[in-house]
């Protein structure tokens, strides 16, 4: 199976690793903030925190904003789950925007439609590696008082006009599961220029708790207070050992993506009914993931039939996303968002990713081509 997305790790990563685990930390040691100093400088942003997941670090930056009971927060219908679900942890509800029909990126006009006076925060997806309309974005929350938000777990190492992503909102969160561009196993980071809420996130991550074990060993003492709610977010100094290693390759996996991207462009230009998604002016795309659309032919083959087929065919297609409004969890907004729900019935994702070789994307080609010339005879 050529799958859509996995992890590349060598010798380095190992050695990195191996070295963690002979060292004195195992966790909430030295490695912790050696991740988090390389992130936010790779980002330009002024404070990392580390955290075990993507959905943890969304769940730590709703905290830190002071999203409760009563707020509404908005967020968009093509994305993960856990984007809106982060609003439910803090008690609050995610209010779902359309997106764009050329990108699937939140549409600005459609958050400005959905703001209430409840409305705290905009959640806005650097949808598969690309940038959100930030201009915009930052245009209506500081119309009405809204933090801003990046979920920037598609999107690490792209940015808009020169501006990476971590530097574009307000709290920008990441992901480093193993289908993204850099992996710790699981593990996560919020970026942020606001030293105050760093420090939040930083004892919500470890129970509420206002000093962590390597803190207490290194002369703080036993005592500690707990001063508001937390949990167990953690991430480890072995894991963080992993992402820094990672990290380093990152700009040129980020290079051998882009290529992947442009070479796919041309070929699926060739078939009927495929249509890659847009590309905003002036952003560098971090193409975590190459979506595009299947319209169906007068046959009636379309998006279902292609991923079956290329299944069998050992190609490991995917589909990210069906949109939220779609979801049993939030069916009472079914038909709210008409252009993500359309896109659900459409989009297809193809295989790209780091250790992807141009024959197997050759490959991927020329097996979608081989199920049209199938249909067309």
């Amino acid at each position: 199976m050529i799958p859509y997305g996995r992890q590349s790790v060598d010798a380095s990563d190992i050695e990195a690793v191996v070295a963690a685990l002979q060292s004195d930390w195992l966790t909430t040691g030295p490695r912790v903030d050696e991740f988090e100093v390389a992130v936010a400088q790779f980002t330009g942003a002024a404070h990392g925190v580390a955290v075990n997941s993507g959905t943890a670090a969304l769940h730590c930056a709703m905290h830190a904003i002071g999203i409760e009971p009563g707020d509404e927060v908005i967020v968009p219908a093509m994305t993960f789950v856990a984007t809106a679900n982060c609003v439910c942890y803090q008690g609050g509800t995610p209010i779902i925007a359309d997106v764009r029909p050329d990108t699937l990126l939140i549409d600005p006009d459609d958050v400005r439609r959905r703001i209430t006076d409840r409305t705290r925060a905009i959640i806005a997806v650097d949808y598969a590696g690309q940038p959100a309309e930030w201009d915009a974005l930052r245009a209506i929350a500081d119309e009405h008082d809204l933090r801003l938000v990046a979920d920037g777990c598609h999107a690490l190492g792209a940015a808009d006009q020169g501006r990476p992503v971590g530097s574009l909102a307000d709290l920008t969160t990441f992901s480093f599961h193993p289908v993204k561009h850099i992996t710790t196993g699981e593990g996560g980071m919020i970026v942020t220029d606001n030293s105050e809420w760093a420090e939040s996130m930083r004892r919500f991550r470890n129970h509420g708790m206002t000093t962590d074990g390597r803190q207490r060993e290194e002369g703080q003492g036993w005592r500690y207070d707990v001063p508001g709610p937390g949990w167990n977010y953690r991430l480890t100094d072995i894991q963080c050992a992993l992402g820094v290693s990672q990290l380093k390759r990152l700009p040129g996996w980020l290079e051998h993506r882009q290529c992947l991207a442009e070479a796919y462009g041309p070929a699926l230009q060739n078939m009927p009914g495929i249509e890659m998604l847009a590309v905003r002016p002036k952003v560098a795309h971090a193409w975590h993931l190459l979506v595009v659309r299947v319209s169906a032919d007068e046959a009636g083959f379309g998006r279902d039939d292609l991923y079956t087929a290329l299944r069998e065919a050992g190609v490991g297609a995917n589909v990210h996303y069906t949109s939220l409004t779609r979801l049993t969890r939030f069916e009472a907004n079914a038909g709210d968002c008409p252009v993500a729900e359309q896109a659900s019935d459409q989009i297809l994702t193809l295989p790209l990713h780091q250790g992807m070789s141009q024959e197997e994307l050759e490959q991927v080609i020329a097996i979608i081509g081989l199920q049209y010339d199938r249909v067309g005879s």
